[in-house]
């Protein structure tokens, strides 16, 4: 291993210790209780070794924790050729909240959500990175259905549609992962409570789909009969 290699380890390791450290006061003390200070004490490096790696302390706490983010819009930008944006979307969202119910049972799932719970301002950071993860999947379901490889049929009108399904479907599976936190479950009823939340996602989900398709397909059929 070169010497450049060595030092990226060893970075790397700082960082994840860093972290895990801080998320492991974050859940025992609260998220506002805890300083930089205590987080550089219990790791046993100095503050601007944690300044180094993480510029504020809410950014401790969401380290490696936002995925859900940018999966949505991922999921309909990286969809296999010939998978519908919906059905992409769809069974993104679905797996993506059975997971999280899932981690409920890990040590990590419930500190992250012991933590949440105790901080409005994590809380509103929360929301914050909601309507950022609707909007980048507005943004992809847009291009998905006006860019240059447009999936046929499109909306009629393809900005508002993919206002409402990235509102729409985003709120939908947000209650769906935020109802199992409070309270939170012991881990030995999470798997049921993955399974119920797997079937009511697919459910819903699958019911929005195919009205928007139906409602899509026979729209475009009543504009090709007007046109011939």
């Amino acid at each position: 291993m070169s010497e450049q290699s060595r030092r990226a380890q060893k970075k790397a390791l700082t960082r994840a210790h860093v972290r895990e450290t801080a998320q492991r006061l974050f859940a025992e003390r609260g998220f506002d209780t805890v300083t930089i200070a205590d987080v550089a004490a219990a790791a046993d490096v100095a503050v601007q070794t944690v300044f180094n790696h993480f510029a504020t302390k809410d950014e401790l706490y969401w380290s490696d924790r936002t995925p859900w983010v940018e999966a949505p819009a991922a999921a309909v930008r990286e969809r296999a050729a010939g998978v519908p944006a919906l059905t992409a979307l769809r069974e993104h969202l679905v797996a993506d909240v059975t997971a999280y119910v899932t981690s409920l049972a890990t040590v990590e799932g419930r500190r992250m959500v012991t933590t949440l719970a105790g901080s409005p301002a994590l809380q509103a950071a929360e929301r914050e990175l909601h309507f950022e993860a609707e909007e980048r999947l507005r943004a992809a379901l847009l291009a998905a259905w006006t860019g240059p490889d447009a999936e046929q049929p499109t909306p009629a009108d393809p900005r508002a549609t993919a206002g409402l399904v990235a509102a729409t479907w985003l709120a939908t599976t947000r209650v769906l992962v935020t109802e199992p936190r409070d309270p939170l479950p012991a881990p030995e009823e999470v798997p049921a409570r993955a399974a119920a939340t797997h079937a009511l996602a697919e459910r819903l989900l699958r019911r929005y789909e195919t009205d928007l398709t139906a409602h899509v397909a026979q729209a475009a059929r009543t504009e090709a009969l007007r046109a011939s």
